[in-house]
């Protein structure tokens, strides 16, 4: 994993990829990595920071395995207190989400899926932002402490050059369905080979049009894409829309189950 900038306490922000490379039956597009967490605490035992991004989560939508040792061993002076590792809320939400919400109703496992972000790596939120702020920039001089270089959420989600390999991933999977989580994989990604769509919403809003499967050519290569809502929708994961909620979890109750077995296409 390539190195390009470092979180608090100096852990690298690293590059993730797919590594099981063999080829699949579905690509997964979603946006950014996220990382681990860890909760801050004072050496007067009183909390600075509840869920502070501190590593590089391990793989692509990972699911909160062995956050604590992760945590463990980010190394923080004596001085400004310890870390713990954060709730499981904090750390590998999207990829249990993904599992149980996606995959698991698809009748598909880890092993029949290549996932891929617009973004490879951690980004720092507008919340993660502040709290560095607040918290750590104050004692970086005092302590000596690393600098913070997370990139911060892009407004561009990717360039020609991204988009160009993601597509060399899409063709090396041998996918034949391409899930797309929510509006930016499809504004970042597919508009620039099919400009029909330009966000989910573009594919149908009710229940018997969401979550349909839908044939397209990409690059020359002919594929089905499922669009669907992003993971933080579905399963609520901090502020979200209850639409997208409910639309979807009608989309597992009705016909998830049967859509990959089936021609629900359009």
């Amino acid at each position: 994993m390539e190195h390009i900038s470092t979180f608090p306490f100096g852990q690298p922000v690293r590059e993730l990829a797919q590594k099981d490379r063999t080829p699949k039956q579905v690509f997964v597009l979603g946006v950014y990595a996220s990382a681990v967490h860890a909760r801050w605490i004072g050496n007067d035992g009183k909390q600075i920071v509840k869920a502070l991004a501190v590593a590089s989560e391990p793989e692509m939508f990972w699911r909160g395995e062995s956050a604590a040792e992760i945590v463990q061993a980010v190394s923080i002076p004596s001085e400004v207190g310890r870390l713990e590792v954060a709730s499981c809320q904090h750390n590998g939400p999207s990829g249990v989400a993904l599992d149980k919400f996606f995959l698991a109703p698809l009748g598909l496992t880890r092993d029949d899926a290549w996932l891929c972000d617009l973004v490879p790596h951690s980004c720092v939120n507008p919340g993660q932002k502040k709290a560095v702020e607040r918290a750590y920039q104050p004692l970086v001089r005092k302590y000596r402490l690393p600098e913070v270089s997370v990139p911060e959420v892009p407004k561009r989600f990717s360039d020609e050059k991204r988009r160009e390999a993601i597509l060399g991933e899409i063709l090396e999977s041998q996918a034949e369905v391409l899930i797309l989580l929510g509006d930016q994989p499809i504004k970042w990604f597919l508009r620039f080979y099919v400009p029909n769509w330009q966000r989910l919403s573009d594919f149908g809003t009710d229940e018997e049009s969401y979550g349909s499967m839908h044939s397209v050519s990409i690059a020359g290569r002919k594929m089905w894409v499922l669009p669907l809502a992003h993971p933080r929708q579905v399963a609520q994961l901090g502020p979200s829309s209850v639409r997208w909620h409910r639309t979807h979890q009608a989309w597992l109750e009705e016909r998830a189950s049967s859509l990959l077995g089936s021609s629900d296409a359009a």
